[in-house]
């Protein structure tokens, strides 16, 4: 079995993140880990692994900056067998579409050194940072693969896999045949932390870097120019000011409080 799995840089929660002049994320400037949703991913598809045998591998996938390697890194401390980021100046400011393309393009190659399409594509519910939760459909309609997603619980036999996924009013159970693309919750099961044992085996797994060129996408369907959506403003957070005290003396303290959340519309 072959599980390629989508992950992500972004900038850190913790972190001072910024725009840039372009209004696009700053992900060079900022300190930036492997997205939290998209362990999830990598925990599941080495659970397959594990489950499946030594002939199972699993590839992580990276889109970004140089800086993006340590996502790459951090999936492959956790288990994962190799790696490989694609990174081009020209895919700053892709939207939904221009990332499906160049996941989709890397996939397809992946295939191509294989000689085979991988059975899985495995993806995080979404990312820390944009939360769009639409890619993983997006590749799934780029590479002509069955879809299922939002997994809170997956089952494999054979080429055969079922997942459980929880919706507001019922829990849906969905099979599907393998090759297919698949994202999953949070609810999957905490991820691994890396062992000392597995970050230095990590040093001497394969991590290659691909570019466009490398993958046959012309420069002007991704990027900031070719993207659908734009950021038309943004603003720093306004610092947070000193609070007003109210003394209740007189029995007037909650008519000011009611009147300070009339004010704001909080009533």
């Amino acid at each position: 079995m072959n599980i390629v799995v989508c992950v992500k840089y972004v900038p850190d929660a913790t972190a001072d993140r910024r725009f840039e002049s372009d209004n696009t994320v700053d992900r060079v400037g900022v300190d930036g880990l492997l997205s939290e949703l998209d362990e999830y991913a990598v925990e599941q598809a080495l659970q397959l692994k594990e489950k499946a045998g030594d002939d199972t591998e699993v590839t992580a996938l990276c889109i970004g900056p140089e800086k993006a390697v340590d996502a790459v890194r951090k999936a492959l401390q956790m288990g994962a067998d190799k790696g490989i980021l694609v990174s081009d100046e020209a895919i700053a400011g892709s939207d939904y579409l221009g990332t499906s393309l160049v996941l989709a393009e890397a996939v397809k190659k992946i295939g191509q050194d294989l000689g085979k399409s991988p059975d899985i594509v495995m993806c995080g519910m979404a990312s820390t940072d944009a939360s769009g939760s639409v890619v993983p459909a997006m590749l799934a309609e780029r590479l002509d693969l069955p879809q299922v997603t939002f997994a809170a619980v997956i089952e494999t036999q054979g080429d055969q896999v079922r997942i459980k996924r929880d919706g507001d009013t019922a829990t849906e159970v969905i099979g599907a045949t393998m090759p297919i693309v698949m994202s999953v919750t949070d609810q999957t099961g905490e991820a691994r932390y890396p062992s000392f044992k597995g970050i230095m085996a990590a040093k001497k797994k394969p991590l290659e870097t691909w570019t466009l060129a490398d993958l046959g996408v012309d420069a002007e369907l991704v990027g900031l120019t070719a993207a659908t959506s734009a950021v038309e403003e943004a603003s720093e957070r306004p610092p947070r000011t000193a609070g007003e005290i109210v003394t209740d003396e007189d029995g007037s303290g909650a008519t000011a409080l009611t009147e300070f959340l009339a004010s704001k519309k909080f009533i």
